[in-house]
């Protein structure tokens, strides 16, 4: 039987340049050629404006809903946004309410659900801890997601990487050159979110040697250190600036995060800046 997922993943082995043609490819694959050809539409301006101000409200409410987000929707634009609108822009944007959930069930996929690691474990060095998340980033035209790593005892962001798709590739892209770049934590902690626990992911991860801590379900919380860098990187770049093209907002949030790891005094940290609590005990350590 064929499924939209499958049907997806062997699409994605079609090339242009291959010396069989398009439709002698997707007949190998059992692929209809409209899938290929397919080009997704872009949301509406009215869309677009509705996704940056659910995403501004989610930033204040993490626990608000679909319920509860079209309500004030309604209120502060005077127009009448139905609950399954605001639902399907949710999930278009990658996110949801936070609230405990009956578990009835163990959750599980194709890796498994790692357990969380970090309560009551004293983190006192870098390295040893490193967390990771995708978050949505509105502009003037369009969206697109940023995904960072950032170290949790320094709060030094380690590395990041834009993408306008919620896809696997782009996170892995970024952990393999971090990796690379500053060497593999002891542990590595995200949510449960489906590039967390692919195969790839887990494996790039087992591979470096890095212990896997993953979020209880609804539990941001446990991820505090990282959710926290993205309500400062929207409230002081991302919202004030509204980015028009993909490659002023590259540009925008690599001056931030320059400006973050190297000039921004952090209150938690003495007012050291990340760079210099990163640098200061990596060198003590050595």
């Amino acid at each position: 039987m064929r499924t939209v997922g499958n049907t997806r993943k062997r699409a994605a082995l079609i090339t242009p340049d291959s010396q069989l043609s398009i439709r002698r490819q997707c007949k190998l694959l059992d692929v209809p050629r409209s899938v290929v050809y397919y080009k997704p539409k872009k949301e509406s301006a009215a869309n677009q404006l509705l996704m940056e101000l659910i995403d501004k409200f989610h930033l204040q409410d993490p626990a608000a809903g679909t319920r509860r987000i079209s309500k004030v929707l309604r209120r502060y634009t005077q127009k009448c946004i139905g609950r399954k609108r605001v639902r399907r822009l949710m999930g278009r944007m990658g996110i949801e309410a936070i609230y405990p959930r009956k578990r009835t069930t163990i959750p599980g996929g194709p890796s498994g659900i790692f357990p969380y690691r970090l309560k009551g474990l004293k983190i006192d060095r870098p390295n040893q801890v490193w967390c990771a998340d995708i978050s949505y980033i509105p502009m003037y035209r369009g969206h697109m997601y940023l995904f960072a790593v950032m170290d949790w005892y320094s709060r030094k962001i380690i590395d990041w990487e834009l993408s306008t798709t919620l896809d696997t590739a782009f996170c892995l892209k970024c952990l393999n050159r971090a990796l690379l770049t500053f060497g593999s934590p002891e542990i590595m902690n995200t949510d449960q979110g489906c590039q967390f626990t692919s195969e790839a992911w887990i494996n790039a991860l087992i591979e470096g040697d890095v212990t896997i801590s993953m979020d209880g379900k609804g539990r941001w919380v446990d991820n505090v250190m990282i959710e926290r860098f993205w309500r400062s990187i929207k409230y002081e770049d991302i919202y004030l600036k509204s980015y028009e093209t993909p490659r002023e907002l590259g540009k925008g949030i690599r001056s931030y995060v320059l400006r973050y790891n190297i000039q921004r005094p952090h209150s938690s940290l003495s007012d050291m800046t990340p760079e210099e609590m990163y640098c200061k005990n990596t060198k003590e350590a050595a």
